[in-house]
Parts: structure tokens; C-alpha cells; sequence
């Protein structure tokens, strides 16, 4: 009996493709493609088969099969903040993807940590992954792509990356939405606009704040009322305490992200003030609960979901071309005005006084 042949069932003692077949009135080889997720098996067969294998108590030795196999349709998935709404989101879309195509992800949070992140990597690599979607860990150094290659292990970087014309990549297009969002306050009237957000050095902070600036320039005013700090709430709670206290408070606040945001009008509402009366706030992602906050967040739509759908969809290429040219993916941002920026507010007014 060969490795792969051989099974444990659940009362103790082993099972074969030989005997599943037996019980199932079918060729072993039948059983084999049922296993395996086969299209050429009808769907009567495959149900009598696996009522076989639930019968019998046989279990798949993925292990062995994997030895077999030139692809395990196990991929790697690396992101950095599993518990930030926007990578659920972005998780959701890669995995509708795969799901399509029978392919499973090895989910690892590095929680920007290189150390955790290079023990995922070389976790993933000794399970035999297909490739990898990778979100860098802030600090990454751009030689991890070529460490990649060398192990021939196809890598799609999502939302950030390391080099700008090196390796695929799949995101969107934070200047702009930067830059839309900056205009948008500026056409409000506001010229004290501070930036709240983003502690690390990375590529999706270097061009949030770039599209910052260059909208701020523009305009001649400055740019500098920039407030590092975590992407959490407690944090952008305290950034806007800070930000009031100061001889020359701003009078719009441009978040980082939207969960900053919603620690800016939690900071706000602790104070009696409220975001889009007395003071403008705009977060960035349109995750869901931003719709839904109170008042609603004006922010920055990014499509997570897309996002991660168009890097399953490159690796699945890559994976099927490995030596097809570089592609880059960057979508387009779009602006939602909602409550907390005092737009809604100031457009209602001016109707009423028109009418």
C-alpha cells in the first residue's frame, strides 16, 4: 500500500481510495477526481461518493497529495490590521475570487511586525503556497522581492508597496483621493486644515500626505499642522483634544483613515462639539460603518473589496503566466460628502434661503 493510499478512518484503522470505491460502486480513480474537485465527475456520482467517504470515515491526505501535485490551490494572504473594518473588506473580495476558482487562503495578520511577517512568509512557503498577496509591514525592505523570487514564489503587493515599478501590485489611488477630499475642505473655507493620522513610513502615507500638500500649495496655504499618531480611535480622540487646545485650533480635521475619523468625533462629542457644526471632519476608505455614523463621515471611497479582488484576480494570472510583463492596478477614488464635513449642513442652509 503507497503513502498516499493509505488513510485513518474514524474508528482507528485504515482506509484506502480502494475501498471508498468499493463502497461507492465506483473506479478509484473516480474517487481520486472527486478528491481533488474534478468538473468531469457528475454531480450524482460525486454525492454518492462523498456519502462513501462520510460512511466510511475516510479522511484526505491533502499532505501526500500535495507531494503529487506541480499546485497546491493554497495561496498566502498578508495583511497588517485584521482589525480594521477596510481589510475585511479587502479579504471578502480576494476570497470571492478564489473561492470561484477552488483556491484557498493562508491568512497571517503581521500587525506591521517584519518579524511575524517574515515567519508567515517562511511558514507559507514551507506549506508549498501557490504565491502570496502581500501588504507590507511598514519598514519592509525592498530587497523582500527579490528574496521572493529566489524562492519562486509569485507575490501580488496590495494597498502599499516597495519599489514603484517592481513586482505586481493591486491598490488605489490615495494621492488623488487626498487631494479631492483637501479641495473639497478648501472650497468650504477652511485654511486651517491639520492632518491626523499615520505613525509609519510607508508608500499609501507618503501619498496621502502628498495629495495633502499638493492641494494645500495650490492654494497657498500650509501645510504643516500634520499630527502623527496610530490609526486607532483612542488616538484620534486625542489628537483632536490636542489640535483644540492649541492657540490656533484648526477648523477641519483631514484623517488618515476613517477609524481615526471616528475617534476624532468621539474626541469632538466628549468636548460638547460636534463634527460638521463646529468643526469639519473627512476620514478615508468609506468602510461601512462610516454611512452610518452619527453624523454620517464625509470620506474618501477606496472600493476594499475591488481592491482585493483585482489582486487575487493578478496573482491568478501570474500564477498562470509567471513570466508574463509587471501589471499595476490603480482605481480610482471618489469623494462622498456626507454630514461630518458641514457641507450637507451649508447646502441645505443656502436652499432654504433660496426658496
Amino acid at each position: 500500500m503507497t503513502l498516499q493510499d493509505e488513510h485513518t478512518g474514524s474508528h482507528g484503522g485504515r482506509i484506502t481510495l480502494t475501498e471508498v470505491a468499493r463502497h461507492a460502486g465506483v473506479s478509484r480513480s473516480t474517487v481520486s477526481l472527486v478528491l481533488r474537485g474534478s468538473p468531469l465527475v457528475a454531480q450524482e456520482t460525486r454525492d454518492r461518493v462523498q456519502a462513501s467517504i462520510e460512511a466510511l470515515g475516510y479522511i484526505y491526505n491533502r499532505g501526500a497529495a500535495t507531494l503529487r501535485a506541480t499546485r497546491t490551490d493554497v495561496v498566502g494572504l498578508l495583511v497588517t490590521e485584521i482589525n480594521n473594518p477596510f481589510y475585511g473588506e479587502l479579504i471578502a473580495g480576494i476570497d470571492e475570487v478564489l473561492d470561484e476558482q477552488g483556491v484557498v487562503a493562508f491568512l497571517g495578520n503581521t500587525a506591521e511586525s517584519l518579524e511575524r511577517q517574515d515567519r508567515f512568509l517562511q511558514r507559507m512557503r514551507e506549506h508549498n503556497v501557490d504565491g502570496v498577496i502581500l501588504c507590507p509591514a511598514a519598514g519592509t525592505p525592498p530587497d523582500l522581492l527579490d528574496r521572493l523570487r529566489r524562492w519562486r514564489l509569485p507575490c501580488v503587493q496590495a494597498l502599499r508597496f516597495l519599489a514603484a515599478n517592481d513586482g505586481d501590485y493591486a491598490g488605489v489611488d490615495y494621492q488623488f483621493g487626498m487631494e479631492i477630499a483637501t479641495e473639497h475642505l478648501i472650497r468650504l473655507g477652511h485654511t486651517r486644515i491639520a492632518f491626523v493620522g499615520g505613525n509609519l513610513a510607508h508608500s499609501a502615507t507618503a501619498a496621502r500626505r502628498a495629495g495633502f500638500a499638493a492641494a494645500m500649495k495650490r492654494h497657498g496655504l500650509s501645510a504643516d499642522l500634520v499630527v502623527r499618531c496610530p490609526l486607532n480611535r483612542r488616538a484620534g480622540a486625542e489628537a483632536i483634544g490636542a489640535l483644540l487646545d492649541r492657540p490656533d485650533p484648526p477648523t477641519a480635521a483631514l484623517c488618515f483613515n476613517d477609524v481615526v475619523a471616528f475617534g476624532v468625533m468621539l474626541g469632538l462629542e466628549a468636548r460638547g462639539l460636534r463634527a460638521g457644526r463646529d468643526i469639519a471632519v473627512t476620514g478615508f476608505d468609506d468602510v461601512p460603518e462610516a454611512a452610518l455614523s452619527r453624523p454620517a463621515l464625509t470620506t474618501v471611497a477606496t472600493s476594499a473589496r475591488q481592491i482585493g479582488q483585482e489582486a487575487a484576480r493578478l496573482l491568478l494570472r501570474r500564477l498562470a503566466d509567471p513570466q508574463g510583463a509587471m501589471e499595476r492596478i490603480i482605481l480610482p477614488s471618489r469623494l462622498v460628502v456626507r454630514e461630518s464635513c458641514g457641507g450637507l449642513l451649508q447646502r441645505q442652509t443656502n436652499q432654504r434661503t433660496d426658496q
